[in-house]
C-alpha cells in the first residue's frame, strides 16, 4: 500500500510500505537458517531483495557477490560474466574453477599453466613456435676446429701451430759469454732475436744496445738469476743472445769459392762442445775457415761458442749426405786426405803437409773408424814421451794446424 503526501518543498514523495509480498525478505536464509534482515529501503523496484545485494539490476543474491550481472554467487566470486563458481576462479569467461588457473579462456584449470591460448605453442615445441630449438649436426669446419687446441675463450688469442713452435726452436740457439756475444754482434748481428744482459756488462754493450733498439730487437736487463735461467746455464757472463742457426754449407758450394791454399778439418763423431769449442778456437787462431761434421748444429751449441770465446764466428759447417762421400768430393777436387793416428803415420816433425789438405780426426775413445781412416791419402803423428796414450782432440787439432801454419802461411 503506497501512500503520497506534498511536503513543504511543494515535491512529490513517495512512501513504500511492506506488502504481503515483501514477507519473503524476513524469511530465514536459506544457507544459515538464520532470519533475514529487514527489507533495505529500495528506490528501484526491478531490484531484488536480499542480504548485501549490489547496486546492479538482475543478480541473484549471495554473500559478497561480483558487480557485473548474471553471475552466481560464491566466495571470491570473480568479475566477469557468467562463470561457476569456486576459489579463486580465474578472471575470464568460460573456465573451470581450479587453484591458479590461467587467464585466457577455453583452458583447463592446472598448478602454473602457460599464459596463451591453445592456439599457440610454449616455447621450443611445434615447428611453427618461433622458440623452437633446431639441433644441427655438426659440419666439417666445425669438426675441423674441435681437434684445434682450446684457449679457454681468451679473446684475441690465435691458435699456434705445435709443428711451427718445433721448427722454430730448431732454427734457433742460444749464445752466451762476453767474448763471443761481442764476436757475433760483430760478424751477424742480423742473427739476433733477443738478447739478456745484466747491469754490470752494459757498459760494454754500448753499441749493441744501441743497434737492437734501433732495429726493434727485444733486449732486457735482468738480474743474475733470470738470466741464468734464460740462457740454461751459470757460466753465461752477464749476456746472452737468441739467435739464428746457421746451416751447413753444402760441400759443393764451398769447393765453387775455395782458395789454392785451403786447409778443412773434417771431425768424425766428435760431440763433446767444450772439444768444438777449443777447436774453433785453434782454427779461427790458424786460418782454418771450413769443418766438415756429421751434425752442423753441434758447432752452435752455447757451450761450444763460449768456449770458442768468438773463434766460432770465423768458422764455417760444411755438412755432406755422409761424412765418407765428403771426404771423397773433397779429393776429388783435389785435396789431399791427411788422416791422424796416435801409433802409426809418419811422425809430424818429418811429414810434409800440403797447403789444401783436409785434416780427418776422430773421436778421443775410438779414434778414426777403419772406413774412415782407410780413406787417407797419408797418416800422421805426434810424437812425445808416451806417458799417456794420446793427446785431447782439441790439443791435437791445436798442434796440427799449428804445423800447417807454419809450413804453409
Amino acid at each position: 500500500m503506497n501512500d503520497e503526501f506534498k511536503g513543504k518543498s511543494g515535491k512529490v514523495k513517495v512512501m513504500y510500505v511492506r506488502g504481503e509480498d515483501d514477507k519473503s525478505a524476513r524469511a530465514p536464509n536459506p544457507r544459515t537458517g538464520k532470519g533475514g534482515r529487514p527489507a533495505a529501503r529500495q528506490e528501484d523496484t526491478r531490484r531484488s531483495s536480499g542480504p548485501r545485494t549490489e547496486r546492479n539490476e538482475g543478480r541473484s543474491s549471495g554473500p559478497r557477490n561480483d558487480r557485473n550481472e548474471g553471475r552466481s554467487s560464491g566466495p571470491y566470486g570473480d568479475r566477469s560474466e557468467a562463470r561457476p563458481s569456486g576459489p579463486r576462479s580465474d578472471r575470464n569467461e568460460g573456465r573451470s574453477s581450479g587453484p591458479r588457473n590461467d587467464r585466457n579462456e577455453g583452458r583447463s584449470s592446472g598448478p602454473r599453466n602457460d599464459r596463451f591460448d591453445d592456439s599457440r605453442k610454449p616455447r621450443g615445441g611445434g615447428e611453427d613456435s618461433p622458440w623452437r630449438t633446431i639441433s644441427r649436426p655438426p659440419s666439417a669446419s666445425t669438426e675441423a676446429a674441435d681437434d684445434k687446441p682450446d684457449h679457454g675463450g681468451i679473446s684475441g688469442k690465435s691458435f699456434v701451430d705445435p709443428e711451427q713452435i718445433r721448427r722454430q726452436r730448431l732454427e734457433e740457439t742460444r749464445v752466451y759469454g762476453e767474448n763471443a756475444c761481442q764476436a757475433l754482434f760483430q760478424s751477424r748481428p742480423e742473427a739476433i732475436v733477443r738478447a739478456w744482459f745484466v747491469q754490470e756488462v752494459t757498459p760494454r754493450f754500448r753499441e749493441a744496445l744501441r743497434w737492437l733498439a734501433a732495429n726493434r730487437k727485444a733486449y732486457h736487463v735482468v738480474e743474475d738469476a733470470e738470466i741464468t735461467k734464460a740462457s740454461g746455464t751459470e757460466h753465461h757472463g752477464g749476456v746472452c743472445f737468441l739467435i739464428k742457426k746457421r746451416m751447413g754449407m753444402a760441400v759443393s758450394e764451398w769447393l765453387s769459392k775455395a782458395d789454392e791454399k785451403d786447409c778443412i778439418l773434417a771431425l768424425e763423431d766428435v760431440s763433446n762442445p767444450h772439444n768444438l769449442g777449443g777447436i774453433m778456437r785453434s782454427c779461427a787462431h790458424f786460418g782454418v775457415k771450413g769443418v766438415l761434421v756429421n751434425d752442423a748444429s753441434l758447432l752452435e751449441s752455447g757451450a761450444a761458442v763460449r768456449t770458442a770465446e768468438g773463434g766460432a764466428e770465423y768458422v764455417q759447417s760444411i755438412s755432406a749426405y755422409s761424412f765418407n762421400e765428403g771426404l771423397e768430393a773433397f779429393r776429388k777436387a783435389g785435396y789431399t786426405i791427411v788422416t791422424t793416428s796416435s801409433h802409426e803415420g809418419t811422425p809430424l816433425a818429418k811429414a810434409k803437409l800440403p797447403a789444401k789438405m783436409v785434416l780427418v780426426l776422430g773421436q778421443e775413445r775410438e779414434g778414426l773408424s777403419d772406413s774412415a781412416f782407410q780413406q787417407g791419402d797419408m797418416s800422421v803423428s805426434i810424437g812425445g814421451t808416451g806417458n799417456v796414450e794420446s793427446l785431447n782432440v782439441s790439443v791435437a787439432t791445436g798442434v796440427l794446424l799449428a804445423e800447417w801454419w807454419r809450413q804453409n802461411a
